[in-house]
């Protein structure tokens, strides 16, 4: 009989996109279906997901910047967020398989493998929309600083849980919106209405990254505020960037005293040299 942790390394050693959202879908089937019968089990992850050949990947400073209402516009900010969604779902199954050693119980799971699930959806919604508009996936560069992430937090839960949802995640929160309204404006009302799917999800996982990060502070008699702002510090480059979306942030359980002491300062105009 095979394990649930099993099932989450066979995802992410599938270097097929399509194939790895599949296969997400059938895992959270049969975890469902088992109605507590799968074991967790230990199988132990790569360092690295298996990934298509393409696209190719480039330095985040030296993505092409997204602009314009053409259809290769349209779709190359659209494989953005699809190549985001990607990077999620291997994110979500390697929490499911890394950490067998804390001893958590069946409903970090249960949430967990709900993630995987609705990530393969995410990537498979913008798949389809990016091939209305004429392309694929793998047609334009992406970045890889996602898993970057995961890598810095493989072997710490608590920064897993603080840096991946709680700040990557969240930031999805904070630049969606403006994105559903650029689609909206142009009139790409399919575009807008895949966003507004991912940007309801994801306020529901930024939520389950915040509920397991305090069920983690709280076990080890950690302030999660202070402790929050420590693994951030500590495991994520650089400062945090506004404008948040505060709101959303509030009802995914990450108020703003978490988050405010690290923004970024607004940068300082530069003033010439006046001569008297």
């Amino acid at each position: 009989m095979t394990n649930l942790s099993a099932l989450a390394v066979g995802i992410l050693n599938e270097p097929d996109a399509a194939c790895k959202a599949r296969l997400s879908h059938e895992a959270a089937d049969l975890w469902r279906s088992a109605n507590g019968d799968l074991p967790i089990g230990e199988t132990l992850p790569p360092d690295r997901p298996a990934r298509p050949e393409r696209p190719k990947l480039l330095p985040p400073a030296e993505m092409p910047r997204r602009r314009g209402q053409s259809d290769e516009a349209r779709a190359t900010l659209l494989h953005a967020v699809q190549h985001i969604e990607l990077n999620a779902i291997d994110l979500a199954w390697d929490i499911v398989a890394r950490f067998p050693h804390e001893n958590l119980p069946r409903a970090f799971y249960d949430d967990w493998v709900r993630v995987g699930n609705e990530e393969a959806r995410h990537f498979e919604l913008l798949a389809e929309r990016v091939r209305d508009l004429g392309f694929a996936y793998g047609d334009f560069p992406a970045h890889d600083g996602l898993w970057e992430a995961a890598m810095t937090t493989r072997d710490d839960l608590g920064a897993r849980l603080a840096v991946v949802p709680m700040v990557l995640e969240a930031r999805g929160l904070d630049v969606t919106p403006a994105m559903i309204t650029r689609f909206a404006k142009i009139g790409d009302e399919k575009s807008a209405a895949i966003l507004n799917i991912i940007l309801t999800d994801e306020i529901g996982h930024v939520a389950i990254g915040s509920r397991w990060f305090h069920y983690f502070c709280e076990k080890r008699g950690l302030d999660p505020e202070t402790s929050w702002r420590d693994l951030v510090q500590k495991n994520f480059k650089g400062l945090l960037k506004p404008p948040f979306n505060d709101d959303a942030r509030s009802v995914a359980g990450l108020p703003e005293k978490y988050y405010r002491p690290l923004v970024a300062p607004p940068p300082q105009k530069q003033t010439k040299n006046r001569k008297f």
